[in-house]
């Protein structure tokens, strides 16, 4: 153990003065001189692992999760796997190659030497990084792994069924109350918790069955399954979310709550006829994510101000817009948790409901009988209310009932389509509100994309290259001057970039945040409105009266260190 940290400070790599914190440290918590090192960023994990191969004289073999298959790593069983830091990295006829973190370990030698006779093969070592066998372990332990247990257990269960009498054969509905279903079901759902997922994707294909999760904005291929196993996932699903199983033809929408690792969770289903069969769409819905505050939204500094200038007037409407799944939704509930006291009324109509806000009446439209957001809304009126959250103003009576809200002494909150801030105002005439009614009603637009944000753990400062840094400086440029005096860049830009860590499993990014343009009413623009209400005559005195685009808040997001060039640009020239 001290053998490497001598070696280390005979190298000149290590002084003696970090040698007696290791030392210090090694006692006090019991973990290795490297786990130590690299905690504290002592050295770079690469340096000492070169040195510790020199040291040693094996070699050091830089390994990644993508280029060994599932079924190399089970070679060795998970628990020596995880106790002596040793893990298959390939097998080469009756040779099998071992990385290891600690060679030098006897116990694990001698553990090495055990599996070798159990399992009749030869074996090379070769030291692999600690960053290197925790990404390794972590698929060893991933969700294909417990899938593939979980099918052997259905292949048995299934046979079982197929061996009782005629008449007790189960059907898909009674083999998806197996054990096995349900434990894979459930498996899933736990494993896109663990990844921080916001959506379930379950599609079928032609030939297997393909789970996708999506994490950050973004889809990850998961998991692919024998289309064996599909029928019974989706009966199961259904049953949780009391849909209909027998009916595959039509969409259905239904929702189910469960504990998983302690944490109460909703999850919302939508089912979807495919040439394949039926896709199956399940939505996360954890109630302490989704009510976040201003700051953790993204939303700060003047754009913070013109939007709490708006909520204090005692009527009109505040709307949100941006395309499905942007935050939308999220930002007027942090909206509606800053209005909500017991001196006021507050009613919701939604489709669905998100989350429940204590103190606030929600409710939710079920078109099938008729309980649209626009009856909805008409009831909404008569129940007294200070302030009306309407989910989406999806057509020109909505628009029109919403309007009325707003100029009857109501506070309105609702969504709208469209790519920008400015775009609301066309967009709302486009719908039949006429165009002298907006600047009485309409108190502000805000439009918002989510950019992920990078791991606070591992993002690396460098200096941009020289085309990020023109992009940077150009839009500083066009900012309104009195923004521009906020910017805080010296002779030289520096700006981070995503690395990857076990924090963030090792993507290098972790959550999103918002980028917003908010479109305060203003005197000048309810001119406007009546004169030529164009999106481009609108955006010029936007920007004139000192509005913020997306692209040009997202710069103070890349110098912050929030997220990077790459993100900014991806969400922004989809507008």
């Amino acid at each position: 153990m001290n053998n490497l940290v001598q070696k280390l400070i005979d190298r000149g790599i290590l002084n003696e003065k970090k040698q007696k914190e290791i030392e210090y440290d090694i006692k006090k918590t019991g973990k290795s001189p490297e786990e130590i090192i690299i905690e504290k960023g002592i050295i770079p994990e690469d340096v000492m692992f070169r040195a510790k191969s020199e040291i040693l004289k094996i070699p050091l073999k830089k390994v990644s999760p993508e280029d060994i298959p599932l079924e190399t790593l089970e070679l060795i069983p998970e628990e020596p796997t995880a106790n002596y830091k040793m893990i298959p990295l390939a097998r080469k006829g009756n040779i099998m190659e071992i990385g290891m973190v600690y060679p030098e370990n006897i116990p694990a030698q001698d553990a090495l030497r055990f599996l070798s006779r159990q399992g009749k093969f030869k074996y090379e070592v070769f030291l692999i990084t600690l960053e290197d066998f925790n990404k390794l372990l972590k698929q060893h332990k991933n969700l294909k792994s417990e899938a593939n247990k979980v099918l052997t257990e259905l292949e048995k269960t299934k046979k079982g069924i197929t061996e009782r009498p005629k008449e007790k054969v189960g059907t898909i509905e009674t083999i998806s109350e197996e054990a096995p279903i349900i434990k894979m079901v459930f498996a899933i759902l736990r494993h896109a918790l663990e990844a921080s997922a916001s959506d379930v994707h379950i599609e079928p294909g032609r030939d297997k069955l393909k789970i996708r999760f999506r994490v950050d904005g973004v889809l990850y291929p998961t998991l692919f399954l024998p289309l064996s196993v599909y029928p019974s996932i989706t009966a199961r699903i259904k049953i949780l979310a009391n849909l209909k199983i027998d009916e595959n033809r039509i969409p259905q929408d239904g929702r189910f709550s469960t504990k998983i690792d302690d944490k109460d969770l909703d999850f919302r289903v939508a089912t979807y006829p495919t040439l394949n069969g039926e896709k199956v769409a399940i939505r996360i819905l954890d109630p302490t994510e989704g009510l976040k505050s201003y700051d953790a939204l993204g939303l700060r500094g003047k754009n913070l101000e013109k939007i709490k200038e708006a909520i204090k007037k005692p009527y009109g409407m505040i709307l949100a817009t941006g395309p499905t799944g942007s935050g939308k939704t999220t930002t007027l509930y942090a909206l509606m948790r800053l209005l909500n006291n017991e001196s006021v009324n507050i009613v919701t109509i939604e489709d669905p409901i998100e989350y429940s806000i204590a103190g606030v009446n929600q409710s939710q439209i079920n078109p099938e009988i008729g309980y649209t957001f626009a009856q909805g809304l008409r009831q909404i009126l008569r129940q007294d209310p200070n302030i009306i959250m309407v989910g989406e103003v999806r057509d020109e009576e909505t628009a029109n009932l919403v309007t009325h809200a707003a100029l009857t002494g109501h506070v309105v909150l609702s969504t709208l389509h469209t790519n920008s801030a400015v775009g609301v105002i066309p967009r709302l005439i486009d719908m039949g509100v006429r165009s002298f009614l907006i600047p009485y009603t309409l108190r502000a637009a805000i439009s918002q994309r989510l950019v992920r944000m990078l791991c606070p753990y591992c993002k690396k400062k460098v200096v941009p290259s020289d085309k990020i840094k023109e992009y940077i400086l150009s839009r500083i440029k066009t900012m309104p001057p009195a923004v521009k005096k906020e910017v805080k860049i010296g002779e030289t830009i520096y700006i981070f970039q995503p690395k990857g860590c076990e924090k963030c499993n090792f993507k290098g990014y972790t959550g999103r945040i918002g980028l917003f343009e908010v479109l305060p009413m203003s005197d000048e623009l309810s001119e406007l409105i009546l004169k030529s209400p164009t999106e481009g005559a609108i955006l010029k005195l936007a920007q004139k009266q000192g509005m913020l685009t997306m692209e040009q808040e997202g710069i103070f997001k890349i110098l912050a260190g929030e997220t990077t060039f790459e993100e900014v640009a991806r969400v922004t020239e989809e507008k």
